[in-house]
This record gives structure tokens, C-alpha cells and sequence, in this order.
């Protein structure tokens, strides 16, 4: 597994395909081969002619486990994918994220627009701009000694993953608690590279990819259709909107 240090935090990453580059930035509690991998997106990537490049974001797979908050500001997550493209020797490329991988890629993307070409927003939509994520009593559930003491079905359903992954739970708890402020919709209005905004229509966590595509000019959504927050990640009409959006861009 290739990896990187950024300061002491390491990084694994993967690198595959030839051509223009993408960096993929998986979501909470996930990694780069279960939101990148197992669901054929590198496959897809590469095959289209293109380099894929995964992390596993700080927290997360086979990257640094860390139990301070203050450590996972989305901010300083977006960092590490600086970091990465600067020890790849990339000077720009794609970028999509997906749910907090999303908001992982609009920080990048805001405070290093130098070094984005184009970003995919995934599992992601107006909740970008109001609130900060992820509620508590989902950080609380990680946390908790069993699975029997947690109530809440959406705690539920984040508990049972980070155990089906094999998780480092309190760096998940960490890095939830960790998340920073919704950014403002000045910062989205200022993005001017090309967007894509793609969330499933029953997504419930997400919050409207339309009104958020209203915050930046050229924006444009991609509706995911019947598929919820979890799966919408693998669906094919997902992968071939984006292929296409590259193509577009390109």
C-alpha cells in the first residue's frame, strides 16, 4: 500500500490508470476501496482513459488514527489531498468527494482553487451551507460499548457500518465531532471552476443539490434516481453522469 506523511499524519492512497488525473475522496466511516474500489469506480475511471487516485482521509483505512477533534477541521482534511498532490507531482486535477468527502472537496476546492480543474460534489446538497454534518448522537452511538444501547435508526445505521469496516470507532467519533462549520454561501458562490452536483432522490441526509447548485453559477446537478445516501455511491447512472461531466469538461 503506497502512502505519504503530511507533518506526522500518514496518508495510504492507491494510484492506477494513465491520464488525466482524478483524486476520489471517500465519505464518513468508509474507504477509499469501499467507496472507490468494490463499487467499480477506479475500474470505470481507468477504462474511460483516466488516472484514479484514492485516499483513505486521516481516520479512516489504512491511514493515521487520531482521537483530537481539532484534527479532522474538513479544512485540514482537504490539506492531506494537497499534500497528496503535491507528493504525486500533480499541479492540478479533478476532484470529487462524496458526502464528507464532498465537503472535503468544496474546502479544497475554495481555499486551493489553483489546483482544481473541476470538483464532483456526491451525497451532498444544500446541508453544505447549513449545519455542520453529521448529528451527535451519531458520535455518541460510535462510542457506545454495543450496538444494543443505540436507539436512533440513523445512529444505528453508521454504527453497523463503521463494524462491518472494521472501524477505529473513536477516531470516527473524533473526526465527526471534528467537522467544522458549514461554509458560507459567500465561499460556495465564489467556486469557479465546473461542478457537479449528484445526490440520490432519497437522499435524506444530503439536503437539495438544486438549491445548492442555485449558489454557484454553472452548476449542475445529477439526481440519482431511487437511490438513498448509503447506495447511491455505486449506481451506474451515478458513474456515467460523472464520466460524462469529465468528458464535457475536458
Amino acid at each position: 500500500m503506497a502512502s505519504f506523511r503530511n507533518g506526522p499524519v500518514e496518508i495510504a492512497y492507491l494510484d492506477e490508470g494513465e491520464g488525466e488525473p482524478i483524486v476520489l475522496i471517500h465519505g464518513f466511516a468508509s474507504t477509499k476501496e469501499i467507496n472507490w474500489v468494490t463499487p467499480g469506480w477506479v475500474a470505470a475511471l481507468t477504462a474511460a482513459g483516466r488516472r484514479a487516485i484514492a485516499l483513505d482521509n486521516r481516520g479512516h483505512g489504512a491511514s493515521s488514527k487520531l482521537y483530537d477533534p481539532l484534527d479532522y477541521d474538513r479544512a485540514v482534511m482537504a490539506d492531506d489531498v494537497r499534500a497528496l498532490l503535491d507528493h504525486l507531482g500533480l499541479a492540478r486535477a479533478d476532484v470529487m468527494g462524496y458526502s464528507m468527502g464532498a465537503r472535503i472537496a468544496a474546502n479544497l476546492t475554495i481555499a486551493r482553487p489553483d489546483r482544481v480543474r473541476a470538483v464532483i460534489l456526491g451525497g451532498v446538497g444544500k446541508r453544505l451551507v447549513e449545519g455542520r454534518g453529521l448529528p451527535e448522537p451519531i458520535a455518541r452511538a460510535l462510542e457506545a460499548p454495543s450496538l444494543a444501547e443505540v436507539s436512533d435508526p440513523q445512529a444505528i445505521m453508521f454504527r453497523r457500518f463503521a463494524e462491518q469496516t472494521g472501524s477505529d470507532r473513536r477516531a470516527l467519533a473524533a473526526c465527526l465531532r471534528g467537522g467544522g462549520r458549514a461554509l458560507s454561501r459567500a465561499e460556495v458562490a465564489g467556486i469557479k471552476v465546473p461542478v457537479l452536483i449528484a445526490v440520490g432522490t432519497k437522499d435524506t441526509i444530503a439536503g437539495s443539490p438544486h438549491e445548492l447548485a442555485a449558489l454557484i453559477a454553472g452548476a449542475r446537478v445529477l439526481e440519482i434516481p431511487e437511490r438513498d445516501h448509503m447506495f447511491a455511491v455505486g449506481d451506474r447512472i451515478y458513474r456515467d453522469g460523472v464520466l460524462k461531466f469529465l468528458e464535457d469538461r475536458s
